[in-house]
């Protein structure tokens, strides 16, 4: 610890006598491991009526904007943790993904649901919001993807297997592809849900999704029609790690391209991988075979947390993406540095489930939220270097337990789909009940949290266990 905080000094000292110029200075102490052990809570945000599913920082990071099973949409001057303003998203379900839209002065917001629907909030100069459908998927929306420096096109997926592809200047969305599996013979067959897709921010015109099976595919959109009816299901890469090849019982919670197009690939009850662009399996992955197989260099590999209860997302933290970081079901935040993956440190996130973790773009701070229906913030404001905590073997331990214990039961994509509508149902009839006897919990009163979360497990017969929050 000495020793880093004697390298901090030294940045500080040559930045003072004019060896290190401002630029260098400002990413070598936001890169520093120092710096990621003075993280600690600057403050929190509170203001939503149920969980917070999504977080996002506009392009210079000075505003925040977050949604909830509330369904509505606020508009958070972090800094000073006060709310901007809100308004009703319109959708009819929760709210999993908000995200601002570049170069419109933060005025226009575009949402996703579980209703399915994909909705345009555009702020009007009067202050008030107006909200409309910009498109509509079969099943649930978890996430958006926003092309980089484009103001007018982003992409969604959906649980339908189908990624839409967008273009506000028309108010038109059209259906680019639909995922499908693969099978023995290298053709592809029923549809995959899906759960995530990103841009890579070198090359806009590649996207990855994944989903309910095993494999991370990479696409080019120039290959495609916007019509999916014309269009086949064309990867021109796949990313898989190898033990997990024809296993069919995992799936994928959420990607992360770095600034260098590597894959961040964070797997329900597995682990967290890191794939370099050589790595990857082609476009039909089953046709590699053995020897083939084992000239491919293997992914770095991210172990401690656990992902199961909830659709976890992953990122990367520091100027040029130095650390790779996760929630987990524990309630912690797990932080490695993707060269070597050593945990350089684990802080307590939330009461329950850490869900969703958004870097600021700029400066050394952290937003993340779970299952309370807070966000916390952090910053490097700790005087003292942090260091693992001292039951962090225990807690690593019984994660990796916990994920040993889940795969002896063989939980397929359609079973874990079956049990979040037999959850999704329960919550909706208890939600109903609890309206009609005015019954309203607090986030700080509440010792679950805000209600529960849909997870991946079944359920025990008691129907307000699991009832407000949801999968995020």
């Amino acid at each position: 610890m000495e020793k880093l905080y004697m390298g901090d000094l030294m940045e500080f000292y040559k930045r003072e006598i004019g060896f290190s110029k401002p630029r260098n200075f400002s990413r070598r102490i936001s890169a520093s491991e120092a710096m990621v052990k003075r993280l600690d809570i600057y403050g929190k945000l509170t203001g939503h009526e149920g969980c917070v599913n999504t977080i996002d920082f506009n392009a210079t990071g000075d505003v925040l904007v977050s949604g909830s099973d509330d369904r509505r949409v606020i508009l958070w001057d972090w800094a000073t943790a006060t709310s901007k303003f809100s308004y009703p998203s319109g959708h009819m379900d929760n709210i999993f993904q908000t995200k601002f839209m570049p170069f419109t002065d933060d005025r226009k917001i575009i949402t996703a649901s579980a209703d399915g629907q994909v909705r345009l909030g555009l702020v009007l100069e009067n202050g008030r919001v107006e909200t409309k459908k910009v498109g509509k998927h079969q099943g649930r929306v978890h996430k958006l993807a926003v092309e980089p420096g484009s103001p007018y096109i982003l992409y969604s997926c959906g649980e339908d297997g189908f990624v839409q592809h967008y273009d506000l200047r028309s108010n038109s969305s059209s259906k680019l592809l639909r995922c499908s599996s693969f099978t023995e013979n290298n053709k592809q067959s029923g549809s995959i849900r899906l759960n995530a897709i990103v841009i890579d921010p070198r090359n806009p015109n590649y996207f990855a999704v994944g989903g309910s099976d095993e494999y991370a595919r990479v696409y080019d959109i120039r290959m495609y029609q916007l019509d999916a009816r014309t269009s086949s299901d064309r990867p021109i890469d796949t990313f898989c790690p190898h033990h997990l090849i024809k296993t069919h019982d995992v799936h994928i919670t959420a990607l992360a391209y770095s600034n260098t197009s590597e894959v961040l690939v964070s797997y329900n009850d597995e682990l967290i991988y890191l794939f370099q662009k050589n790595m990857g399996l082609g476009p039909v992955p089953l046709s590699l075979q053995g020897e083939d197989l084992n000239k491919l260099e293997k992914p770095q590999v991210y172990s401690g947390h656990r992902n199961s209860q909830t659709v976890k997302g992953v990122s990367f933290f520091g100027p040029t993406d130095e650390y790779v970081l996760t929630g987990s079901d524990c309630g912690h935040i797990f932080i490695w540095k993707k060269k070597d993956a050593k945990l350089v440190r684990v802080m307590v996130g939330d009461r329950h489930i850490v869900n969703q973790l958004k870097p600021h773009p700029c400066i050394p701070v952290l937003a993340t939220c779970g299952i309370e229906k807070t966000i916390k913030l952090w910053a490097p404001t700790s005087k003292d270097v942090t260091p693992l905590p001292p039951d962090v073997q225990e807690m690593m331990e019984a994660n990796r337990r916990g994920r040993e214990d889940h795969s002896r039961v063989t939980l397929t994509p359609d079973m874990i789909m079956h049990v979040l509508r037999l959850h999704r149902r329960q919550a909706l009839a208890y939600i109903e009940r609890r309206e009609n006897l005015g019954d309203v919990d607090s986030d700080d009163d509440d010792d679950d949290g805000g209600g529960g979360a849909y997870v991946l497990g079944f359920s025990d017969g008691e129907e307000g266990e699991n009832s407000e929050c949801s999968i995020s």
